[in-house]
């Protein structure tokens, strides 16, 4: 059974309209330029916060007094270029072997106009099985 001319058309106008409208294309471009001015933005600080955790890890393994491990802190961060942190603000826990060394500090960081990200880092130098370090 054949239909007639006039849904025929109807039906083979609706099958050839694909793609995006112009307002689908342009809130797409919005939503992948502000995650990308985000990466862009937030990206030196996530990089700065893991330089961070592997320059404590690496002071706590060569160090035995609390200050061993800030003074190694300091020489380790002046070469890594680490400005957020300081050996003065880390947390020491314990002497030896058994020294863990947590941290926690905030970076604001401007976006646009009056907007800004605030992110709180936090880590340590050991397995926290309850998750909790300095505020």
């Amino acid at each position: 059974m054949a239909l007639p001319a006039s849904y025929a058309k109807l039906y083979a106008g609706k099958q050839a309209t694909r793609g995006f409208s112009l307002i689908g294309f342009l809130s797409s471009l919005i939503l992948f330029g502000a995650a990308g001015l985000l990466v862009v933005r937030a990206g030196p600080s996530v990089f700065e916060y893991w330089a961070i955790e592997k320059t404590i890890k690496a002071s706590v393994a060569v160090s035995q007094t609390p200050a061993d491990v800030r003074e190694t802190f300091d020489k380790l961060a002046s070469t890594g270029y680490i400005d957020a942190l300081k050996g003065k603000d880390l947390v020491i826990k314990g002497m030896g072997d058994s020294m863990k060394v947590s941290f926690a500090y905030e970076k604001k960081i401007y976006l646009a106009g009056p907007a800004s990200l605030l992110i709180v880092y936090r880590g340590s130098s050991g397995s926290d099985p309850e998750g909790k370090t300095p505020n």
